[in-house]
């Protein structure tokens, strides 16, 4: 595999973002599910998808992973993993209502937002929170401090934001949106409030910002750009859209090899290739395979960024797993005394 280092070429080549796919959170909430099930063994309930990634959901649920929307449908007293979206704290008192053993798998960067918003509230700020509508880290950073927060779904929705006092009020964001639409929408809302105050750390997560640049530096040189992301994975939606208005002619959003239309590669010559955040990797080779047999043999990543941020696994998991291994390291000695 090739670095790219600019120019046009006449050959059919393919472009592909570095970095993509898996973030450190992901990685962290897959792994979680996992160990679960090696540990207390099938089934593991999981509220929510974990990720928001078709082919890792189908792959779980092979595993014993039995996905529920609520609480309500785990049976009392089993294991239930929270996915890394995050959740409100009153589904944490459902789980202990029902006595459920909970595993939080929350993506730490999203944790980091809810204690944003609880510092905020405590101090009787009005907060603005960025996001889209209905989206599950939404719904649980809302539920967080429901009376302190409005949402602000992009640029249109800043016309609608009323605030009690315009010296207190605070933007935060969902950590999967568009870098550019968020910059934005906030720099709208300081039109409107001048003394809007900004989260102590930028709230769109790493991994977003990092594969969102890899898109913008290739799409230009792309008649397409093919990225790998399921339709209700907020990042890779924006991904999607960043490819096109980086200059992309055209951008699609797929889940599978199998679902690119050759119709889509009739003349040509360069395609970008990227995968969202909860993407594992061997979806794009797959996608690289496809466009092989269709002489896209030349590939060159485009790199913009090395990550080497990993997360723990939840202390609840990391606990029960030193557990089993000392007493399984006990077993051995007493067999070998």
């Amino acid at each position: 595999m090739g670095t790219y280092h600019g120019g046009v070429t006449a050959s059919k080549r393919v472009l592909l973002a570095k970095p993509r796919g898996y973030c450190a959170g992901v990685d962290r909430a897959v792994q979680t599910v996992e160990e679960a099930l090696k540990l207390y063994g099938a089934p593991i309930y999981v509220r929510k998808e974990i990720v928001h990634n078709k082919h890792v959901v189908s792959t779980l649920q092979a595993k014993g992973a039995i996905f529920v929307e609520e609480n309500a449908e785990v049976p009392e007293g089993a294991i239930v993993v929270f996915s890394a979206h995050g959740v409100a704290p009153e589904v944490h008192e459902q789980a202990k209502g029902r006595n459920l053993r909970a595993i939080d798998a929350t993506c730490p960067l999203v944790t980091k937002v809810h204690q944003e918003a609880r510092r905020f509230a405590a101090d009787d700020y009005d907060i603005l929170l960025i996001g889209h509508e209905g989206h599950e880290e939404v719904i649980g950073t809302t539920g967080e401090a429901p009376a302190h927060i409005q949402l602000v779904d992009g640029p249109d929705g800043v016309d609608k934001v009323t605030v009690r006092d315009p010296s207190k009020v605070v933007w935060l964001s969902q950590t999967t949106l568009s870098v550019d639409e968020t910059l934005e929408t906030v720099a709208r809302l300081k039109r409107r409030l001048p003394l809007l105050m900004s989260p102590p750390s930028d709230d769109i997560c790493y991994a977003t910002s990092n594969r969102q640049d890899a898109v913008k530096a290739m799409a230009p040189n792309c008649d397409l750009v093919l990225v790998v992301g399921s339709q209700n994975s907020s990042n890779s939606q924006r991904l999607r859209e960043v490819a096109v208005d980086a200059g992309a002619s055209a951008g699609y959003l797929i889940d599978y090899a199998s679902e690119i239309q050759d119709s889509w590669l009739e003349g040509a010559t360069t395609v970008g290739v990227t995968s969202g955040a909860s993407v594992p990797d061997e979806l794009v080779m797959e996608v690289l395979d496809f466009l092989a047999a269709r002489d896209f043999t030349d590939v060159a990543e485009v790199t913009t960024a090395q990550e080497k941020l990993v997360f723990s696994l939840p202390q609840e998991l990391k606990r029960d797993m030193k557990a089993q291994a000392t007493a399984r390291a006990a077993e051995v000695a007493k067999t070998l005394s």
